[in-house]
């Protein structure tokens, strides 16, 4: 899939709105436009309106603009957990594509692609970085991500769930969610980049994602989230400097029909948020119909239950102008309406009341919508962005638990009470006709057990959570496996708990596969809490992706005492629960292991030769230890996964994360295409050469593949089966 093609799928929007990347043309005379024919930096509508409504500082409008008509400096983000400096963002002054095609920065630009890949960097927008900063999330925390692909955010909020990288298990998770389909699997691609057991995929639109149900103490609760990040579909003229088609195709009819989407959205994530929680909504546009105009109808419909924290200080640093409390609504030929009264009713299907600011003074003052926050681009050099937090001090008015009627009969056949106005700002009576409860007196934990008591017949097998009946919900995109708990009584576990002396405290009832029948070919690890989620909501929620691999079928396994291998990709998590078959390699060792395809027992250090050679055959642990009295060397750990052959060992660890561990040492390395191992450089014969015993070193790498190959991919019917490729090349 091209690059075209998946920008243009970066948000859903109606046409003429944010579009992604490069184009088709010749290149300008300044290089940077990443293959769009030469694009016009001009937009008299786009200039007349925004000075209009005043969101530049007077003074400042020519900077602005200049910002806007510059390309869009690359930066990037350093994956949080995993042990590095406290610099974790960085900013470049190059494009991307001074990046991608210039000779003298081909090194740079391979290396920014092959760490993306491992997950150890991202390469993110910077204002884009603000929204999860803000959201405030802690490992604890139960996350909802409303909007999540393509997953640059979701990432950041999997970092903080793992900030404590001693616990492999927080007891937070993240649910992403995409109503795109195809785009839930490029999110998937993101979040596997980063191996957590925390995190859940899941495809539905947004406005109307189900309520999710959990077992608490034997009793079935509600799932409220204690972190919601909001992050809309929007018209995106804060990206002009990226999507220069913008430019063109900017006008304010985007804004007009992506309000009510907007909308809908916030207060559906309003609604899931637990009492105390916070919710933090943003968009990449500068227009106020699309944030200020979305933050105060949804105070207003709150009723108090909602209010905009202030933030000021929580990012010391960053420039930023106060919300708005004062705005028009144009329409795309350019007529103003200063209030609703003054909208004929031949536009009342255009233009809703929602999209003015309050009239009355006392409210809109209450409202503090100042606390939002405009980035503008010529402040730092970055995108335009918006940003507001809120935080939920009670339940919805429509939520609200009313006083209980006499009798069950009565309770069911009462009618619902509506909100004086619903979230939609028009004559609808509820916020979400799909929400209705079944009675006044029950609040939303009663009426979603009753639900539940209905739609569970027993006919569910238990462990086994597939997908939504299609009867129930219509489905769109590839059709999932199911995810397949392993029982207690399973036979496959024991061998598997034996072979590698798995730890008594180890959480085998979170381990799954993703087939109800045959052999199972890979096994995946989630959290308890994740499978809480899972086992409890497998009629009303789409999942796409869940777990982390942790252990894959041999081809031959039936000839070893264990027929599961280790997989690198869930290494980190097994680990700390693993007490037999690990052997302790130098860096030397590191190094012959990661450059060699089968490197033979006496090629090792002696030390290493040793521990292995009165291990069966079969999957091993190869841990290096740094050794604080040599600080010269590598000071971080390496946990790879490996195979004790007859005469040699081998790792399973994919191509880039080899690369990664072998600059980590220090050592140069040429990254060739066409090349499984890296070579060093200088050391053209590393890994290419015959082995000494070629019978042996086949036989070897013949009993440890498996369906993946050891590159951590997954078989047709997988996880990550029918995924489209990666955004990488868009670095």
């Amino acid at each position: 899939m091209g690059r075209r093609a998946r920008g243009r799928r970066l948000r859903q929007r109606p046409e003429g709105a944010q579009d992604g990347a490069a184009g088709g043309g010749k290149r300008s005379e300044a290089g940077w436009e990443g293959g769009y024919p030469e694009i016009v930096k001009e937009n008299k509508l786009f200039e007349h309106y925004y000075q209009e409504l005043k969101i530049v500082p007077e003074g400042e409008w020519d900077q602005f603009m200049d910002a806007l008509r510059e390309p869009l400096p690359a930066t990037l983000r350093i994956t949080g957990y995993k042990r590095y400096p406290e610099e974790l963002a960085w900013h470049t002054n190059l494009s991307r594509k001074i990046l991608r095609k210039s000779p003298q920065l081909e090194k740079f630009h391979q290396f920014l692609v092959s760490e993306t890949e491992s997950g150890n960097i991202s390469r993110q927008e910077a204002v884009s970085m603000i929204p999860p900063l803000l959201l405030n999330a802690h490992p604890h925390h139960k996350i909802l991500d409303m909007c999540a692909a393509p997953g640059s955010k979701t990432t950041q909020l999997i970092e903080m769930l793992h900030a404590d990288m001693s616990v492999p298990f927080p007891e937070g998770f993240v649910i992403a969610n995409d109503v795109d389909n195809k785009r839930c699997y490029l999110l998937v691609h993101q979040a596997k980049r980063l191996s957590s057991p925390c995190i859940m995929v899941v495809n539905h639109d947004a406005a109307s994602i189900p309520r999710l149900s959990v077992d608490v103490g034997g009793r079935k609760e509600i799932l409220f989230y204690d972190r919601i990040l909001c992050d809309v579909p929007c018209s995106g003229d804060g990206t002009m400097r990226k999507n220069i088609d913008v430019w063109k195709k900017w006008t304010t009819l985007n804004s007009l029909q992506l309000h009510g989407l907007q909308l809908r959205i916030a207060t559906r994530g309003a609604e899931q948020l637990v009492d105390g929680g916070r919710m933090v909504y943003s968009t990449c546009s500068l227009n106020p119909i699309e944030d200020e105009a979305v933050i105060a109808s949804l105070l207003e419909k709150s009723e108090g239950a909602l209010e905009l924290a202030d933030v000021s200080s929580e990012l010391p640093g960053l420039k930023w102008m106060p919300g708005l409390t004062q705005w028009k609504v144009m329409t795309k030929d350019g007529q103003w309406f200063a209030s609703w009264d003054e909208v004929p009713h031949s536009r009342h299907t255009q233009i809703r009341p929602t999209m003015f600011p309050p009239e009355d003074r006392d409210r809109l003052q209450a409202m503090h919508l100042e606390r939002c926050l405009r980035i503008l681009p010529h402040h730092q050099n970055t995108g335009g962005f918006f940003v507001a937090v809120l935080v939920k001090k009670s339940s919805m008015p429509w939520n609200k638990r009313a006083p209980k009627l006499q009798g069950d009969s009565a309770e069911l056949r009462a009618p619902m009470q509506s909100s004086p106005a619903g979230p939609t700002g028009g004559t609808a009576s509820g916020p979400s006709e799909l929400e209705r409860k079944p009675a006044t007196g029950m609040g939303d934990a009663e009426a979603t057990e009753r639900t539940e008591n209905l739609e569970d017949n027993g006919s569910r097998k238990d462990g086994v959570c597939g997908p939504p009946p299609s009867k129930k919900m219509k489905l769109f995109g590839f059709k999932e496996d199911p995810f397949v708990f392993i029982p207690e009584d399973d036979p496959l576990f024991p061998p598997i708990q034996k072979f590698y002396a798995l730890d008594p405290s180890f959480p085998r009832m979170n381990l799954l596969t993703r087939t109800t029948e045959g052999k199972k070919r890979q096994l995946y690890m989630v959290s308890k809490e994740l499978r809480n989620v899972l086992l409890n909501n497998s009629e009303r929620v789409k999942v796409i992706n869940t777990g982390i691999k942790v252990w894959c079928r041999n081809n031959s396994g039936e000839e070893f005492d264990c027929a599961f291998r280790l997989a690198q990709e869930g290494i980190y998590t097994l680990y700390p629960f693993i007490n037999s078959r690990i052997i302790t390699v130098s860096l030397e060792d590191v190094k012959i292991l990661l450059t060699q395809e089968n490197p033979f027992f006496r090629k090792l250090s002696s030390e290493t030769y040793s521990q292995a050679k009165d291990l069966a055959k079969g999957s091993v642990v190869l841990k290096y230890e740094p050794d604080p009295t040599k600080p010269d060397t590598l000071q971080c750990p390496i946990v790879l996964c490996g195979w004790r052959g007859k005469a040699s060992i081998r790792t399973f660890v994919p191509k880039n994360e080899r690369l990664h561990y072998l600059r980590m040492m220090g050592l140069e390395v040429l990254a060739e295409k066409k090349k499984d191992r890296p070579v060093l450089a200088g050391d053209s014969a590393a890994g290419s050469g015959p082995p000494e015993d070629e019978a042996s070193a086949s036989q070897d790498a013949e009993q440890a593949a498996s369906p993946d190959a050891g590159t951590g991919g997954d078989p047709a019917g997988g996880p990550e089966a029918s995924a489209p490729q990666s955004r990488t090349a868009d670095l």
